[in-house]
């Protein structure tokens, strides 16, 4: 499955001119937590999240350090122009965050989950040609993850398309460097054999498994070389 499928196409956005308080009753009134920013042609300039209106809380505006606690913060003038436009900017425009992470519509969900979670993001705007066509957050990938299932025991994958997708992924994997690992597929069912170095090997082997489309039942029969007491 990739982004296009599982995206949400109603995205609601706003401009760079609208004005902060706007923007929070948006967010609240529509229960979601983050608005692309567009400009006049509707291309992508920015994004504005609860995070973005969060810092002007937990900033004290009214509080000024000194100017011999600035000079130790370590921080240029650049940056601390940026933080006074966060914490007082009355427009979209001052409290946006302007580097916005995007994917195409074509990534598929292992893409954006790897996206999501490197970026520490909970959402992500789908662009195609600079134009914003949906957005994929944390929950459409769970409602995807939980739609593979009814998928998968639809499949007509072959017996031997499943051996060599679960080779594969053993070679893959680095806790599987050196181990004895072999696969005996038949009409979906999963025979493990082989030899590994610990118990948590041979689950991962297992799992390993479980995740090749059109594997109905897995009979994990992996010897545990080193047994720990």
């Amino acid at each position: 499955m990739r982004a296009k499928d599982v995206m949400v196409t109603k995205v609601l956005t706003v401009g760079p001119q609208v004005s902060v308080r706007e923007v929070a009753k948006i967010l609240l009134s529509n229960r979601i937590s983050a608005l692309p920013v567009v400009d006049e042609q509707g291309e992508l300039i920015g994004i504005i999240s609860e995070g973005d209106l969060a810092r002007r809380v937990k900033l004290d505006t009214n509080y000024r350090r000194s100017w011999w606690l600035e000079m130790f913060s370590g921080k240029s003038k650049q940056d601390l122009a940026k933080e006074y436009l966060k914490s007082r900017g009355c427009k979209v425009r001052d409290v946006m965050t302007k580097k916005v992470i995007t994917a195409k519509p074509t990534a598929t969900l292992r893409d954006i989950a790897a996206l999501l979670e490197k970026s520490r993001i909970k959402r992500v705007p789908i662009v195609d040609k600079g134009k914003v066509i949906g957005i994929v957050s944390r929950a459409n990938l769970i409602q995807a993850l939980a739609s593979l299932g009814e998928e998968s025991k639809q499949s007509t994958i072959s017996d031997i398309m499943i051996r060599k997708k679960i080779m594969k992924e053993f070679k893959s994997e680095k806790w599987s460097k050196g181990s004895l690992l072999n696969v005996m597929v038949r009409d979906g069912k999963v025979k493990l054999w082989g030899m590994v170095d610990s118990e948590p090997e041979k689950e991962a082997a297992r799992v390993a498994a479980e995740t090749v489309e059109g594997v109905k039942a897995i009979e994990n029969n992996v010897t545990v070389l080193c047994q720990h007491p």
